[in-house]
């Protein structure tokens, strides 16, 4: 049995799994949250009768261990959906993914998409993706006009820069790339069909997606909140604590967004605070409604590549379970994406959201809001740039040799699925 002294930052879902395997497996560690909670990201929160999650989290499963592992968890608190995912653009609904759901979309956008499609470029699509651009990437397997209608203004919007400053690392099955015959199948009619890795996702019946959190923490020892990290002694192996407490270490694993590191540990070298500078993320706004209105929306989730309307991406909670809103009432959640590069105005930006909702036909005027809820998130989606993977790799062989282990979406800094999440957890517990 591992005797090593293990603390764990963060508990989140990454810090929770990975305390999970490894006490499973018998070796002691102890998990430190700054907030009075567990959960991290994958919080809910009870308001007046809804319960909102903090921004948007799915369940999808390419694996049988982590499909196995939190059915058990969860013991018949899930229910697995097929996906109802749309488009607006050109004033219309088209389904998702836009580009095998023409059907219904103006004849010349049509044309332009087809035509693009049959002409695009095919030189490179069998080189190493990580060498192209993520623009060359869109344009070599879609065309012109997929790439201009679609999948360059949304990334645009979703990234918050242009496609041409983004590798193709972070892909990985996540856009759907149909054939000729597919996308002319969804051209001539409303097709059926499902494309992608999130087809089905699961969802808890009660509780939100903090269900998940909570089924995990409830079964680990030594979870200790409102502690919240303010200092790491590399040379003597310490955390301090804002509450004025500290804890030596043996081995320490970091679920804590990687940026901070250059606020936690005091007199790194050079070239590691020059590689900490050069990670760059998107900031999420995220706003949650409760309406007075019962069945807003038959959809689950819809996207809007659209710079005229500010928000990427619109979901209806109350479709995920009928559990998360009171009687004859529904939910949503808006996503606008901003960085340095895209900043928003915070005080004018829920009036801009509430009108672009009704100029899309999301929300009427004579809706009724019973409950408002934001949540700014600083550390919302990781920028996959071309300095990132040198940067990343020189940082994370220094924490290493300092015992320092990263994990999960933000102290991997990866693009990472709550399925990927648990699997890190894992890994982690697999090394001892």
């Amino acid at each position: 049995m591992v005797k090593k002294r293990i603390l764990v930052l963060g508990a989140g879902l990454a810090g929770l799994s990975a305390a999970w395997h490894l006490q499973r497996r018998g070796i002691d560690c102890r998990v430190f949250e700054k907030e009075n909670e567990a959960g991290g990201l994958c919080r809910s929160r009870e308001i007046n009768g809804f319960t909102f999650d903090c921004s948007g989290h799915l369940l999808h499963f390419k694996h049988r261990y982590t499909s196995d592992l939190v059915k058990s968890l969860l013991k018949g608190n899930l229910t697995q959906h097929e996906r109802s995912a749309w488009i607006h653009c050109c004033g219309r609904y088209s389904r998702y993914p836009f580009q095998a759901n023409l059907y219904g979309l103006p004849a010349q956008v049509i044309r332009e998409c087809l035509l693009g499609f049959i002409e695009r470029d095919k030189g490179n699509t069998s080189g190493n993706k990580n060498s192209r651009s993520f623009l060359e990437w869109i344009h070599q397997h879609f065309g012109e006009g997929i790439a201009r209608h679609f999948m360059i203004p949304y990334n645009k919007k979703f990234w918050t820069v242009s496609p041409r400053e983004l590798t193709c690392e972070w892909l990985d099955g996540f856009i759907p790339v149909p054939s000729l015959s597919q996308i002319i199948e969804g051209t001539v009619e409303d097709s059926q069909r499902q494309f992608g890795y999130n087809a089905q996702f699961w969802y808890p019946k009660k509780g939100g997606i903090q269900a998940v959190v909570r089924a995990f923490s409830s079964r680990i020892r030594d979870v200790h909140t409102l502690h919240e990290a303010v200092n790491i002694d590399i040379k003597n192996k310490k955390v301090y604590f804002k509450n004025k407490s500290s804890l030596k270490y043996e081995i320490l694993i970091f679920t804590l967004p990687l940026p901070e590191i250059s606020n936690l540990i005091k007199d790194l070298p050079q070239d590691i605070v020059d590689s900490l500078r050069k990670l760059r993320y998107t900031s999420i706004f995220n706003l949650n409604l409760g309406m007075d209105r019962e069945c807003l929306s038959d959809k689950h989730w819809i996207y809007f590549p659209e710079k005229k309307i500010i928000f990427s991406r619109v979901g209806f909670p109350h479709n995920f379970s009928m559990h998360l809103v009171p009687q004859n009432a529904s939910s949503l959640y808006v996503e606008v994406a901003y960085s340095k590069e895209k900043p928003i105005n915070k005080n004018t930006i829920f009036n801009n959201i509430l009108k672009n909702l009704i100029n899309a036909g999301v929300l009427k005027s004579s809706d009724k809001i019973l409950v408002k809820d934001t949540n700014d998130i600083k550390y919302g989606y990781i920028i996959y740039d071309p300095a990132r993977k040198e940067a990343l790799n020189r940082i994370k062989i220094f924490l290493e040799k300092k015992d320092i282990l990263c994990l999960g979406r933000y102290g991997s800094w990866s693009y990472k699925s709550m399925e990927d999440v648990i699997l890190d957890g894992k890994r982690i517990a697999d090394i001892f």
